[in-house]
């Protein structure tokens, strides 16, 4: 599954599909899973350090970047990566990692930790909200954006990628259980928006 993942991002770079380039038109469209808004609700400032899981080319990460202190961005596509450097190479405050999430053992903590259109990729949805606690700071913020759609296949021309669809009731207790304050929640046209905060006191 991990496998058929990571041949399909690398073949949307052989392809040349990076939205990052995109047209204003198409970019705007992009916003309707996130946007201006997803953006603001992070409370983005030079003093915070911000991990993106599923930075992909760095199509949100070419936003959020300029405006925290540090930067770190983890995808498991390696193409992928590699196409993020050169689309972030400008800031010096960026870091960016080829790796598995839930695997990966990062040697820091977070400020803010976000994620759009990723979350559709894993299946223990529960581990990734514990290791996304586990991560943040006292008051950290986790902002998550997923899809509508309930389809169980990103139908990609060529190619069929299975997709575990993201369920708002689902993702509420997700949140609780991971010790997450849910503080925010709101749809756009294509997506379900939830912020929720690391609490203040950990036992």
């Amino acid at each position: 599954m991990e496998n058929e993942v990571i041949r399909h991002y690398d073949l949307l770079i052989d392809e040349d599909n990076d939205p990052v380039n995109d047209p204003k038109p198409l970019q705007d469209y992009m916003d309707k899973w996130d946007g201006q808004c997803f953006i603001d609700k992070m409370k983005l400032d030079k003093s915070k350090s911000v991990l993106e899981i599923g930075v992909g080319t760095g199509r949100l990460a070419v936003r959020t970047a300029p405006l925290c202190g540090k930067f770190c961005g983890i995808d498991i596509s390696p193409k992928t990566i590699e196409r993020a450097k050169q689309n972030l190479s400008k800031h010096s405050n960026v870091t960016l990692i080829c790796g598995n999430f839930l695997t990966y053992e990062f040697k820091t903590n977070f400020d803010i930790i976000y994620s759009s259109l990723t979350f559709m990729h894993i299946e223990d949805k529960q581990s990734a909200f514990s290791k996304i606690s586990s991560l943040l700071n006292q008051n950290g913020i986790f902002a998550l954006s997923v899809d509508k759609n309930q389809s169980q296949y990103i139908d990609y021309e060529s190619r069929k990628i299975k997709v575990f669809p993201d369920n708002p009731d689902d993702i509420k207790e997700y949140f609780k259980n991971a010790s997450l304050n849910l503080i925010d929640q709101y749809e756009t046209e294509n997506a379900h928006i939830f912020i929720g905060k690391a609490k203040k006191h950990r036992l």
